[in-house]
């Protein structure tokens, strides 16, 4: 079988080899180059729009080129499970592609007309990745609609795909090496009569050779202006449209005004002409921005690697009709809930689930930073992108799509990394003015080099129009945001807000939860106290049936203790006291019942509970079980310490970052867990409302403070703190309300996350620093006619390249 080269029916983009994606359109199988073409065709056949492939007349994919009815497509339910993620009622959020980003003000423009439709919540656009996070109310707005919207302003965007990711980033670099040869050969063939001219100047060359070599001049420049500078005059025409001014306006500006004069001092034979300009300028400008483009995919890396980490295949376990299973190789985006999957060594998990079957090791390394395989047993949970070690393992399929883990955290990783810091929205703010004070400083110099050296005019005000950089501004923030939550991303350190790191760099205390925090939160029942006539059988059943609504590390070791749970009516949990619930004794009368902190439980009997024998206090939390008929049972619970949190402590001591601990648990397992790893400030008994009154006393005495906890009752700290951390096992509310969370849980990567934080503002203020800097000193020079226009075009490109390179630092 050959395996010649094609093109995907779709969307005409080339097939990448080996890829086997297929649609019976009109009686014939026709190819598809990924997952997102394969299913939208799919969705059209399904939905008898067969028509579209029968009357266009040429493949594209251009969004101006596809009827109305294929982005009505993408608001076909079915397909939208691929990539959408259905919120509270008619919210949904979805990730995006757009085509034809090329700076920053591109992000600005799509992002304010995005946001501007009614029914958009919010859009957020990378600019590193040129990934977009879309957020709308289904009822008001369709997904169609805001495609078209984006249509309408002269960009490209659909659902995103990772393999037409890859395949876009490939498009990209091959078109604008296209356009750089262009302008390369261009500029080498135009300097050869150029350099032929200014000698002929001052020899004795005739008028008509003189002339004969500018429209050689002339010929070869005009391909490179309207093929490799076209796209600085499509950005700017698609700004100027939309009332903006972006960093291409003065660019094509230039090479608009330059090319013109030219070709006007060539038909009249006067004047001067700028064509070895123009091509030097543009070749450099494109070069420079080729670079650029490389380095900014190279910022994204991390995202793109976590995209790749699913399998394409996987294989999936049938029942025979004599209930002997088969072994059937599908396409792993086929996969649904409830699916039984093997998965050999080697393999890579295709979905999030759990072990039915085998017991093997499964390395996580990629997407929690912990280097060490993890033993996996029936029952234990498995998510996709990982990595089986060692044996087979089968598994049932529980999530899949866009709920995933995998996926949870590259959306988390998008929103970090569009999300705009201040200094970033006080940059993108400033771009479009700049632009214009650019522009009114080039007519100022054009009119005074008139007065004072009218021959010079043109061409100094070309180069004060091509050296300035309203770029590496906008640029200066999202590049080293983007570096810098990749680099922690591949140490388990998962940045869900833009906003994070830079408080996080600036953080003055750091304030600790104990259980699941400071603790692995793998808690034991180590003992009971029978305090009442209850069994002790009785008083777990009881304590189990009112435990098995909380997510409490400490509710959950109780509830796991009994093979039985007693069913309670009216249960009722109070954040930080325990939980309360009726039961009916054997006389069919409600008994009221109780269990938490001593407190809570006394308030319903009424009384103290009796004097415990506690063998090792300072290892045990106590959790009581009482009735209205008076105190039943204490549990006796224990918990290990961290091994790494003494020295993260201590790390975080020797930055001048004070610790506190603050703690529900009782006074003694507290002031013990604080000894032992050197935390001077600690505080017991609290409820999550007197943790968030410590929490802003230290805000009120002017400190920024950052919150570790792991449990439903510190949901509320965490939203009152400067920085969130949630860690990676703890409860879903909890990471919910955090700006940051620790999926390998490895709390030495909380001072190295403060330290690179602290890099990332450092070279964000150096970037900025630089980018001003830069401008101040190259507009006068400029305008004092000491820079040709082909050494602005250098200058321009270097300072782009410049905050790039200096932000990819982060990355080590």
């Amino acid at each position: 079988m050959t395996d010649e080269k094609r093109d995907c029916f779709h969307c005409g983009l080339p097939v990448p080899p080996g890829a086997s994606y297929s649609v019976e359109i009109n009686n014939k199988k026709e190819p598809m180059c990924c997952a997102g073409c394969e299913a939208v065709a799919q969705a059209i056949v399904d939905n008898g729009l067969d028509d579209f492939y029968k009357h266009r007349t040429q493949s594209s994919t251009k969004p101006a080129d596809l009827i109305p009815a294929e982005l009505q497509i993408y608001d076909n339910e079915s397909l939208q499970q691929s990539f959408v993620q259905q919120q509270e009622g008619s919210i949904r959020e979805a990730s995006l592609i757009l085509e034809g980003i090329v700076c920053a003000a591109c992000v600005w423009l799509n992002e304010r007309h995005v946001k501007q439709l009614k029914g958009v919540i919010d859009f957020r656009v990378n600019y590193s990745t040129h990934r977009a996070s879309l957020k709308w109310d289904n009822e008001q707005i369709h997904l169609s609609d805001v495609l078209k919207a984006i249509a309408d302003i002269g960009y490209s965007a659909h659902p995103f795909d990772p393999g037409r990711l890859e395949t876009i980033h490939k498009k990209e670099k091959s078109a604008a090496l296209r356009r750089i040869a262009i302008a390369g050969l261009g500029m080498m063939q135009v300097m050869m009569p150029s350099v032929a001219m200014y000698v002929g100047e001052n020899s004795d060359m005739s008028d008509s050779m003189y002339n004969f070599l500018r429209w050689i001049s002339l010929i070869i420049t005009t391909p490179v202006v309207f093929y490799s500078a076209r796209v600085f005059f499509t950005s700017a025409w698609r700004d100027l449209k939309r009332g903006q001014f972006g960093m291409d306006v003065p660019v094509s500006l230039a090479i608009g005004s330059a090319y013109i004069a030219s070709v006007w001092a060539t038909v009249t034979n006067t004047g001067e002409t700028y064509f070895d300009s123009v091509v030097m300028f543009t070749f450099f400008l494109l070069l420079g921005r080729f670079l650029e483009m490389g380095a900014r995919h190279k910022a994204g890396q991390v995202a793109d690697e976590l995209v790749r980490l699913l399998p394409e295949t996987a294989t999936r376990l049938d029942s025979n009709e004599d209930g002997s299973e088969k072994q059937n190789m599908v396409i792993a985006s086929e996969l649904a809930l409830n699916d039984k999957v093997l998965v050999k060594p080697g393999e890579t998990i295709p979905a999030d689930g759990s072990v039915i079957d085998g017991v093997s090791s499964v390395n996580e390394s990629l997407l929690t930073g912990e280097s060490l395989p993890l033993n996996k047993r029936p029952g234990d949970t498995l998510i996709a992108g990982t990595v089986n070690v060692e044996s087979p393992l089968v598994m049932q399929v529980e999530k899949l799509g866009d709920s995933t883990m995998l996926s949870s955290i590259i959306r988390l990783l998008d929103r970090a990394q569009s999300e705009k810091p201040n200094l970033a929205k006080f940059a993108d703010r400033s771009a479009s003015w700049f632009v214009i004070l650019l522009l009114l400083i080039a007519l100022a110099v054009f009119v005074f080099w008139s007065f004072h050296e009218p021959a010079r005019a043109f061409w100094v005000a070309l180069s004060v129009l091509v050296i300035t950089c309203p770029c590496a501004l906008s640029l200066a923030t999202p590049a080293a945001l983007t570096a810098a939550t990749g680099n922690l991303t591949g140490q388990g350190v998962l940045t869900t807000r833009g906003h994070a790191l830079e408080a996080l760099a600036k953080i003055t205390h750091v304030i600790f939860d104990k259980t699941g925090t400071l603790t692995y939160g793998r808690i034991r029942v180590a003992d009971i106290q029978l305090l009442g006539n209850e069994t002790r059988e009785q008083c777990e059943a009881l304590a189990a049936g009112l435990e098995k609504v909380s997510e409490h590390p400490l509710a959950q070791a109780i509830s796991h203790q009994s093979g039985k749970a007693l069913t309670f009516e009216n249960l009722r949990a109070e954040s930080g006291r325990g939980v309360e619930g009726m039961l009916k004794d054997e006389r069919g009368q409600a008994v009221k019942y109780r269990i938490g902190s001593q407190t809570f439980v006394s308030e319903l009997t009424q009384a103290e509970p009796p004097k415990l024998e506690i063998n090792d206090a300072s290892l045990s939390t106590i959790v009581y079980l009482g009735a209205e008929t008076g105190w039943l049972a204490a549990f006796f619970l224990q918990d290990e310490i961290r091994r790494e949190a003494r020295e993260a402590v201590q790390k975080l001591q020797s930055m001048g970052i004070p610790v506190s601990l603050l703690s529900g648990d009782n006074e003694q397992a507290v002031k013990s867990v604080a000894e032992k790893l050197g935390v001077k400030q600690s505080s017991s008994g609290l409820l999550p409302a007197d943790k968030l009154e410590r929490l802003q006393q230290l805000q009120s005495q002017g400190e920024i403070v950052a919150m570790i906890g792991d449990g439903v009752n510190d949901a509320p700290v965490l939203a009152g703190a400067d920085v969130s951390i949630a860690m990676g096992q703890g409860s879903q509310l909890a990471q919910a309300s955090a700006d940051i969370i620790l999926l390998s849980e490895n709390l030495e990567s909380l001072p190295s996350s403060i330290v690179l934080a602290r890099r990332m503002q450092a070279i964000v203020h150096q970037n900025f620093a630089w980018a001003i800097v830069y401008n101040v000193v190259a507009i006068p020079i400029a305008a004092m006619g000491l820079v040709a226009p082909w050494m602005a075009a250098i200058g321009m490109s270097m300072s782009s390249l410049v905050v790039v390179l200096n932000a990819l630092r982060l990355k080590k």
